[in-house]
C-alpha cells in the first residue's frame, strides 16, 4: 500500500481549451510553482424528503460543481502565463490537472490524477509587499472532474520557475511611478455561472459557463508623508494604475478611484496610509 502523499509530491498543470470541457489532443501542459493546491468537488446532491420518515427518502446526483484553489508565486520566466486567462475578453476555459506521485516526476509511479475540465478563473488576487515576492491566489470553477492513475496520454509537461521579488515590481499612477508604496494588491472577480439545461446526455454537467459581471478592486499601502490620496478622494479624482509584474509584464486598471482611506500603524511606531481602490475597467494584462 502506498504511503500518504506529501506536498512535495503534488503538482498543478494547466492548458487552454479550444472547446469547453475538452482536453486538447497531445496537450502542452504548463505549471506554476504552487503552494497550496486545494482541489474541491461538490456533486450537487439532491436530498429528497417525504412523509413517513424523519430520514431522507432519496439522494440523487445533481449539477456537478468542480472547484480548485491555488496559491503561487508569479514565475519570473513567465509571470502572466496563467494570470492572463483571468481576462474575460479572452473568453478561455482551462483544463487543469493536479497530480500526486511518488519518485521523480519524469518517471513517476503511484500517480493519482485529478483532471478538471472546463475551468474558468472565478477570482484572482495578486499582491506584493516589502521583503517578499509577487504572489497570486486563484480560484477556479468548472464543468467536470475526471480521476485517473496516469498522466494525460500524449501530453508534455513543462515547469515554469523563478519568482519576482518586490524590488523588481513597481506601481504607476497615470505616468508617474509611485515611490511611497510599501504594499499593493489587486483583485479580479469574474463571477462565472454554471448554466445547465435539461438533457438526457450529461444532464448533470453545465452546458455553458459564461463569465458574469466583473469586479475590479485592490489596495495600496503608502508610507505616510503626504495627504495626496485624501485630496484625490475629496476631489473625486479618476486615474489609471499600472502594476509591474516582472520583466515587461504588467496589469493596468483604468478609471480607478480611491475608496475608504484609513491610516494605521506600520513598523511598530510609524504610520501608513491604506488606500483601497475600485476600478470601472477594463483591465489589461500584457507582456509589454
Amino acid at each position: 500500500m502506498v504511503e500518504t502523499y506529501g506536498v512535495d509530491e503534488e503538482r498543478f498543470y494547466f492548458v487552454t481549451e479550444n472547446v469547453l470541457g475538452t482536453v486538447p489532443t497531445n496537450p502542452a501542459m504548463l505549471s506554476v510553482p504552487t503552494d497550496p493546491i486545494d482541489p474541491g468537488f461538490d456533486p450537487g446532491n439532491l436530498k429528497l424528503r417525504g412523509p413517513g420518515s424523519y430520514d431522507l427518502q432519496a439522494i440523487k446526483k445533481g449539477l456537478r460543481k468542480p472547484s480548485l484553489k491555488i496559491g503561487y508565486a508569479l514565475p519570473s520566466d513567465a509571470p502572466i502565463e496563467l494570470l492572463q486567462w483571468a481576462k474575460m475578453d479572452l473568453d478561455k476555459s482551462l483544463s487543469c490537472q493536479v497530480i500526486y506521485y511518488k519518485g521523480l516526476f519524469a518517471s513517476a509511479s503511484d500517480i493519482l490524477s485529478l483532471l478538471y475540465k472546463g475551468m474558468r478563473i472565478s477570482k484572482v488576487s495578486v499582491q506584493c509587499g516589502i521583503e517578499d515576492v509577487i504572489k497570486a491566489t486563484m480560484e477556479l470553477e468548472g464543468q467536470d472532474l475526471e480521476t485517473g492513475t496516469a498522466k494525460i496520454s500524449g501530453a508534455s509537461y513543462a515547469d515554469h520557475s523563478g519568482a519576482v521579488p518586490f524590488h523588481e515590481s513597481y506601481v504607476k499612477k497615470a505616468t508617474s511611478t509611485l515611490e511611497r508604496v510599501i504594499d499593493w494588491k489587486f483583485d479580479i472577480l469574474n463571477h462565472p455561472r454554471r448554466v445547465p439545461v435539461i438533457r438526457s446526455t450529461n444532464g448533470h454537467l453545465a452546458k455553458y459557463i459564461p463569465f458574469g459581471t466583473r469586479d475590479l478592486s485592490g489596495e495600496l499601502a503608502f508610507e505616510f508623508e503626504s495627504k495626496e490620496e485624501l485630496d484625490e478622494a475629496l476631489a473625486d479624482a479618476e486615474f489609471t494604475l499600472e502594476f509591474g509584474l516582472g520583466g515587461t509584464c504588467k496589469a493596468v486598471f483604468t478609471a480607478c478611484k480611491w475608496d475608504t482611506i484609513t491610516h494605521t500603524k506600520w513598523l511598530e511606531d510609524l504610520i501608513c496610509c491604506k488606500a483601497p481602490f475600485v476600478a470601472k475597467g477594463p483591465v489589461a494584462i500584457s507582456a509589454s
